[in-house]
Order: structure tokens, then C-alpha cells, then sequence
């Protein structure tokens, strides 16, 4: 079938696969952290710092990862941080399964795991290039995005019913087996040197080159931009929703999972169709432009809803445009970027990840003081603004086809 063509090349499927597992372990990882968290203090502030610290890394060590990632050997690097994972989470399993546990020990664990991360995200998405002909690549962003987000929808409930089941401790030695998988996966890929034209200066100056790339490349500068605006400005309404639940649409707690499942199913259906279409979507960059602007307009929709079924739809139309705008920035910055560059631009485009505590410290701050409604309203409204500007002001990112 065309929508999962990619997957017919082997080393794709065995990256695919590893993004499975990846994500499994890293969703079972934050509910059991969490979980734990509150069981030792019941302080929810303290909630709020682990989530801040888990997002730290993409934000100091991001950056430096890429450049890691066009220095060394890709594959090798990932070995190395695997292990790292695999050590930390059976060595923390066996921590909580102990009675020597402490607060400080779930950030410290937090903060390494974090920095992991940062390493093998970005090396993993810069291998999807060369795991697939160039004429699916959209369809490989698609179906890696779809892999994740599958996991995003199972890995919570997985990990709460693996607590119910066995108890924390065991959730940690279940994800150092799911980070073992993707060592194997790992081993079994051929990933094909890069040129490591990177190695001829310091690292400082690979950083620095990064960025000048980006600053000088107008389409990818707006790319950027257009990555980290949904991210601060749309996507924190989603630690609204306890307020809209209770307070505006008045409906129990599974209503409350409904209206965090509706975006996931939008993401679905928005994978599928991109992963179907491949490269017969020609005019990107007004499609991502478009799709923003959308994703802007209804979650500002949703905002003014009173009846239940209703802003279940609009949620799942919120979720396809959030995906469309994901799945096609990802795509248009593989198609662009040189492979010796990759792995310093793809950490600079996931900067977004350690921006989005700071929007959801907006969006809590603004709806203390004008509510859920007209915060979740004016957050719509700053991304069409600010996504109109950066069309407006770069006009290179509406000439950017597939």
C-alpha cells in the first residue's frame, strides 16, 4: 500500500521500530515518574519543576548534540547513548524497588535521561534520509510521526495499568527492555557514512555554523519560526482542558479523556492522509502556512463551545492541521538541509520542545486572570498574527514546494 510505502525498506522499518519502542519507554517513563512524584510529596508544584526539567535539555544541550551528530559516526553515537538509557533505567528500577528512594533522585534521573534524549532524537530523525528514496521521505516523516504518536495514545495508559499491575519499580526495568529492543534495532540498521566535514573546525564552530545556516537560509530561518509559534502559542491549551472539563462544557472525567484523546485522532487521520498523498502535496510551504492559520483559527473556535460533542469535533480538526504543520515541517527541513549540517539544524528546529513550558506558564498565568475561554482565544489569535507576519515578511517559505 501506497500509505506505507517507506516501510518496505528494511533499515527504515528497523528505525521505525526503535521509534516505537523509544516512545513506549519514554511515555512509561514520565507517567511513572510522575505517579511517583506526587505519591512521595502530594506537592504539585514539584510536578510542574520535573516536567520543566524534562524539557532543559533541548534548550542547553540540544544544541550541542547536533553538533555531535555531524561530528561522530551517527550510528556509533546512538549505541553509546543507548546504553546510557538502558543503565540508568535498571539502575533507577532498582532504586524505587529499594527503601533508600528520595525526592532528588527522580530529578537527577529526570535530568540524565533528558540529556539522552537530546542526543537521540535528533540523530534519529537525521537518519530517516538515508533509510528511503528521496521521493519518500514525506511518506517516512509521516509514518515515524505516526509510530510516535501511536505510542503517545498507548504508552500513558500502558503505563498506568503497568503501576496498577506490578508497581513503579517494575515500569523502569520494562523500559530498559524497550530501550534494549532499540539497541537492537540499532545494530541491525546499515546507516551509510556521513562526510564529516564537520571535524575540520572545533565544535564551538560547528555550532556556530549551525546557526549561521539557519540565519542565512530564509527558508529554513521560516521554517524555524513557524516550528516554535504553534509550539509556545497552540499547543499549551492542552493544560486548559481540566478548566474547560469542569467549568465550561461541565462533564465528568471521561470526559475529560475524551477531550485529550480528540486531538490524537485528528493526528491519525492527518498522518494517513500525508503519508497516502507523499509528494503530490506540491505547494508545501503555503500547505504548512495554511495549516497553521487553521490550527490557529480552531482552537480560537474551540474557545467559545458549550456543547460537549461539538468541541470534540473541532478538537479533532485541531489535531490533523497540529500534524499537518508537524509532519510537513519535518519534511521540507529533510528536503532542504545538507546531511552535513543535519543533525545541528534538526536540534535547533527541536529548541521547540524546551519552549513549550514556557507557554504553558502563559497560558496558566493569562487564564488566572481573563479565564480558559479568552486565553485559549488569544492564543489562536497570536499564532494567525504571528503566523502571517513571518509569510508576509519571508516570502520565500510560500515558494517552497515538494
Amino acid at each position: 500500500m501506497r500509505t506505507f510505502a517507506s516501510l518496505r525498506h528494511a533499515d527504515f522499518r528497523y528505525l521505525w521500530t526503535g521509534t516505537v519502542m523509544m516512545s513506549a519507554g519514554q511515555w512509561v517513563q514520565q507517567v511513572t515518574l510522575g505517579w511517583l512524584l506526587y505519591d512521595l510529596t502530594g506537592n504539585s508544584v514539584l510536578l510542574g519543576a520535573l516536567n520543566g526539567l524534562r524539557a532543559l535539555p533541548f534548550l542547553i544541550t540540544g544544541p550541542m548534540a547536533g553538533v555531535a551528530a555531524d561530528r561522530m559516526d551517527r550510528r556509533k553515537l546512538l549505541i553509546a547513548t543507548q546504553w546510557v538509557l538502558i543503565v540508568t533505567a535498571i539502575v533507577f528500577g532498582a532504586l524505587v524497588a529499594s527503601p533508600y528512594l528520595h525526592v532528588w533522585h527522580l530529578f537527577a534521573f529526570t535530568l540524565v535521561t533528558g540529556v539522552a534524549w537530546t542526543i537521540t532524537e535528533p540523530v534519529r530523525m537525521s537518519l530517516i534520509p538515508s533509510s528511503v528514496p528521496k521521493d519518500e521521505l514525506a511518506n517516512a516523516v509521516a509514518i515515524n510521526s505516526g509510530g510516535f504518536n501511536m505510542m503517545k495514545v498507548i504508552g500513558p495508559a500502558l503505563g498506568g495499568a503497568l503501576i496498577a499491575w506490578a508497581g513503579a519499580a517494575e515500569n523502569f526495568f520494562v523500559q530498559g527492555v524497550a530501550y534494549a529492543g532499540v539497541l537492537l534495532m540499532i545494530y541491525k540498521m546499515h546507516v551509510p557514512p556521513q562526510r564529516a566535514q564537520a571535524k575540520e573546525t572545533s565544535a564551538l564552530a560547528n555550532l556556530k555554523e549551525g546557526f549561521a545556516y539557519v540565519w542565512s537560509t530564509p527558508a529554513v530561518l521560516a521554517l524555524m519560526t513557524l516550528a516554535y509559534v504553534p509550539r509556545v502559542f497552540a499547543v499549551p491549551y492542552q493544560t486548559l482542558m481540566p478548566v474547560f472539563q469542569k467549568d465550561v462544557l461541565k462533564i465528568g472525567p471521561e470526559g475529560l479523556g475524551l477531550l485529550m484523546a480528540a486531538p490524537g485522532v485528528g493526528a491519525v487521520i492527518a498522518i494517513l492522509t500525508i503519508a497516502s498523498l507523499g509528494n503530490r502535496i506540491k505547494r508545501q510551504g503555503r500547505f504548512l502556512v495554511a495549516s497553521i492559520i487553521v490550527l490557529g483559527s480552531g482552537i480560537m473556535l474551540f474557545s467559545q463551545i458549550t456543547w460537549f460533542p461539538l468541541a470534540l469535533v473541532t478538537l479533532v480538526v485541531v489535531g490533523m492541521f497540529q500534524m499537518f504543520f508537524l509532519a510537513s515541517t519535518a519534511t521540507m527541513l529533510q528536503m532542504i538541509v545538507p546531511d552535513e549540517l543535519r543533525g545541528r539544524v534538526l536540534s535547533l528546529y527541536m529548541l521547540d520542545r524546551g519552549f513549550m513550558p514556557l507557554g504553558a506558564l502563559f497560558a496558566g498565568t493569562c487564564a488566572h486572570f481573563i479565564g480558559a475561554p479568552a486565553t485559549v482565544a488569544l492564543m489562536g489569535a497570536i499564532v494567525i498574527v504571528l503566523t502571517t507576519l513571518v509569510a508576509w515578511r519571508i516570502p520565500a517559505i510560500r515558494k517552497l514546494e515538494s
